[in-house]
Formats: C-alpha cells, sequence, structure tokens
C-alpha cells in the first residue's frame, strides 16, 4: 500500500517543528511493548515487522503533503526540512513471528528525536494491528488443529485493515485468504467458495452447481445453504459431482454457512459416504472463532475446512492491542515515564531482552530485561515486588532484540510470510502447553536485572512529587 510519512497523528508533527525550531537534534531511544496480551491469551505473536521496515526505507513526504502542511500554519523552514525527511535512524527488534509477552521491549528505536517522533504512529499502527491479528489467528489455529483454515474477513475488516489482516492471518497459521490482493503481494495461497446470490440469480440451484462446476472445475466448493441444506442443496450437488466424475472431475466440496453446523456437517457426511463421495470434503463457514471451532470438534463435527471472518480480521472481542512506544533515553540520558498505575511506569535506558531457556531448549517462562551493557545476569527481579526474585546464572540465555535497520536500511534479508510462519510455529512448539491453554493460563514471568530496576528506582525517586 501507498504510506507516505504524513501517514501520522498531528501532534507527531507539531511536537516535530519545536523540536526544530528550538535545534533539538540529539538521539533519542524509545521502546515499543503493548501491557497486556489480547483475548485474555497467555501470549501473543508479534507481526508487522517486514512491513514497517521496507515502509521506512522509503518514507518521505511528498509535495501534496507539503502543500497541505502549509495549511495547518506550519513555518517555511520546517516544511522545507520535511521535503528533505529520510529516517536515518537504527532499529533493534524481536523477530517477526516470535511468541512475545507484556510489559518488555518488543522493539528498540534509535534516531533523532524529530526522526523517532515522526515514524511513532505508522509503528503502532502496523505492529499493534497485525500483532492482535496474528495471536487471534494463532490461538483459532490452536483449536483447528490440523485442519485447513481459511481468511474470508476482508468484507466485514475496518476498510483496508482487511489487506493486513491477511498476512497477519497467514503468519498466526491460516492456510490460505480470499483477499486476492493481499495473496497476490504476500504470495499467500488465495482460495474462495461462490456466493448465496449466485445461486440466487438462476430459477434453478441445481443449474446454477451445474454452471459452476462446468466453468470451474478444479476446486470447486458448491455453497448447499441457499434453500434447504439436506432437501435441496446437499443432493443438488450430489448431483453434481456424479456429473463431474464421469467427465474425470472431483467435487472438492460442500460448504455450510448457517444452521446446526454440528449437527449438519454429521448428516451431511453420512450421506456423501453413502453416495460414495467420502473424498468430498465439508467446510463450514459463520461466525467462527477459536472457542466455536474447539466446541464443533468436541461435538465430532466432521469438518474439514473452517472459513473464519468478522472475528478474525476485527480481533473480537479486544478489537486493539494496547501497544506503547515510549521514551527510555535523550541525549544519552535515562528517561522514565511515571503513572499512578504502576504497570504504566516505563523502562529507562537502552536495553536487550533474555529468554532463558531449559534444558531441553523450551521456554523456561521467563524473560528477564536488561541494560544493553550489561554482560552477565545472575538475577531478574520483580518489577514491583522486591521479595520477588529469580535467579537465572544457570539457564541457557537467548538474547531477542537484534538489529534489524541500521542509518535506515534495512541490515538482515527480508523474510517471506511463509518463513515468518514456519518459525512463528517452531517457537509455539517451545512454549509449554500451560501457557497456551484457553482457560487461566499461566502468566509468563518478565523480570529486571538488578542494575535496570536500580537506574529505573533512581529515576521514580528522583521524578516523584
Amino acid at each position: 500500500m501507498n504510506i507516505t510519512a504524513a501517514y501520522t497523528d498531528l501532534y507527531q508533527l507539531t511536537m516535530a517543528q519545536v523540536y526544530f525550531s528550538t535545534k533539538r537534534r540529539e538521539s533519542a531511544i524509545f521502546d515499543y511493548y503493548f501491557r497486556n496480551n489480547p483475548f485474555k491469551s497467555g501470549y501473543s505473536i508479534f507481526a508487522g515487522l517486514e512491513d514497517v521496515l521496507d515502509i521506512l526505507e522509503t518514507l518521505e513526504f511528498t509535495s501534496s503533503d507539503i502543500s497541505y502542511l502549509k495549511q495547518h500554519g506550519f513555518e517555511d523552514d520546517f516544511l522545507e526540512y520535511l521535503k528533505n525527511f529520510r529516517f536515518k535512524g537504527t532499529i533493534y527488534s524481536s523477530k517477526e513471528g516470535d511468541v512475545v509477552f507484556p510489559n518488555r521491549p518488543i522493539l528498540q528505536v534509535e534516531a533523532t528525536i524529530i526522526e523517532a517522533q515522526i515514524i511513532e504512529t505508522l509503528l503502532l499502527n502496523i505492529l499493534n494491528f497485525q500483532t492482535l491479528i496474528a495471536t487471534k489467528a494463532c490461538r483459532i489455529r490452536q483449536s483447528a488443529k490440523d485442519k485447513v483454515l481459511l481468511d474470508m474477513g476482508l468484507r466485514r475488516a475496518h476498510a483496508t485493515g482487511g489487506y493486513y489482516a491477511s498476512r497477519a492471518a497467514a503468519i498466526g497459521g491460516f492456510d490460505s485468504t480470499s483477499n486476492v490482493k493481499a495473496a497476490e503481494d504476500y504470495n499467500i495461497s488465495c482460495s474462495g467458495t461462490m456466493a448465496h446470490s449466485f445461486i440466487q440469480s438462476y430459477e434453478d440451484e441445481l443449474k446454477a452447481f451445474r454452471d459452476f462446476a462446468r466453468i470451474r472445475p478444479k476446486n470447486c466448493v458448491l455453497l448447499i445453504d441457499t434453500y434447504n441444506t439436506l432437501k435441496s442443496g446437499l443432493p443438488n450437488a450430489i448431483t453434481v459431482a456424479k456429473e463431474m466424475e464421469r467427465e474425470g472431475e472431483q467435487l472438492l466440496g460442500i460448504r455450510l454457512d448457517s444452521g446446526d453446523l454440528a449437527y449438519l456437517s454429521k448428516k451431511v457426511r453420512v450421506i456423501l459416504d453413502e453416495s460414495n463421495l467420502e473424498y468430498v470434503k465439508i467446510v463450514a463457514s459463520n461466525q467462527l472463532d477459536e472457542y466455536v471451532i474447539k466446541s464443533l470438534k468436541e461435538q465430532g463435527a466432521p469438518i474439514d475446512i473452517f472459513g473464519v471472518g468478522t472475528n478474525l480480521v476485527t480481533g473480537k472481542p479486544d478489537a486493539a492491542l494496547d501497544g506503547v512506544y515510549k521514551l527510555s533515553e535523550y541525549n544519552g540520558e535515562s528517561r522514565i515515564k511515571l503513572s499512578e498505575s504502576i504497570n504504566k511506569v516505563s523502562l529507562p535506558c537502552k536495553k536487550q531482552v533474555y529468554r532463558m531457556l531449559d534444558a531441553n531448549g523450551m521456554f523456561y517462562g521467563a524473560d528477564a530485561v536488561a541494560l544493553y551493557t550489561e554482560d552477565k545476569i545472575t538475577y531478574m527481579e520483580h518489577p514491583f515486588d522486591s521479595t520477588k526474585s529469580l535467579e537465572i546464572d544457570s539457564f541457557k540465555k537467548e538474547s531477542l532484540l537484534e538489529k534489524v535497520m541500521e542509518n535506515g536500511k534495512r541490515i538482515v534479508p527480508s523474510r517471506s510470510v511463509s518463513e515468518i510462519t514456519e518459525y512463528s510455529q517452531s517457537r509455539l512448539k517451545q512454549l509449554p502447553n500451560e501457557y497456551k491453554r484457553f482457560q487461566n493460563p499461566h502468566v509468563y514471568k518478565i523480570g529486571l536485572s538488578t542494575p535496570l530496576k536500580q537506574e529505573r528506582d533512581i529515576l521514580i525517586q528522583k521524578h516523584k512529587f
């Protein structure tokens, strides 16, 4: 999608003008993180990084952007600066597709204060949304297990958010999308069936099925609930399936889009099998999510393919990830943001995050946030409870933040959606099951190294009223 540097909030630019006019060009470090896992989940799937890097490499204000900003009272010398604006900063990040947790840096931006401020909205917009949808998709994949998952939510998505939702859904484990543009751009498998309107446009349901199968015999799926699933749709689909066999083709499947999906799928499977159509798959759609799919499987519904739309691409019921972007260092000095809510107090300084691995290479259930300059971490301390700490000297530690962009150019190879998905699935296998369950998942521990906690506590006292 064509995004320019004007894809931002106005206050980013008003602050940038003040920085510019007061000649403040010092380096700043911002942390991107979120405060709560969505959907009461025990984990989240980080998504959107590749899109952010691609956009930042070419981000600029167009001549029309400059003309528009002139109408908002920005000074000529600042507008001249924006004409030549390019992001020249450095980014450290977790790998896209990784399993991530609240209240620890997922990405760090090092740039001049103006550059870091201008890209904030863009970064939050893309990372928050794609991480939300990838996490939802991953939960649905957990429920569906080895069944095929089709993203079919574009029509219900929040406008062009559906484009990025399809990408995030693939990272979360979906097999294909109905979204043609996203499938083309991200090399995702593209799939689709038919609409009720197609069948309604015919005087006869059987004729509609026959025309569709004749012209689109490959991957043909017939929607059988337009009039009566068991008395009309299914018998007509069986008739067409037999006709296709005589032509050397096979009907791929039938689709159920309403009614009691567990009951109907069982009835349909029996009738198909009795007709020697064991190979015909059953596709189900209609307000599916991880809980409905889990219930259908527990009821023994013989559904082969789940088409998920609204609840996936809108991130229902949460709708948004509470990701934030906080200043942690300015001109080499630590910065902190205080709050009456303890969990909203930010972490100062440039940092690295380490994941504890057990003897089997599984995630132990703890990430430690440390100063970037620390080379040995023996303990991680609870962020706010001085009585709680964890000895971590014996654990194998994996550093999670790697430099992915320097001087505004990516320094790591780009990764395809399929590569990110494969990596994400491998990381999920390292996460113990107690963190992946839907009801009361274990809380993954996030702790601070002693020097980082000491620095934070000093700043709390310094700015406390």
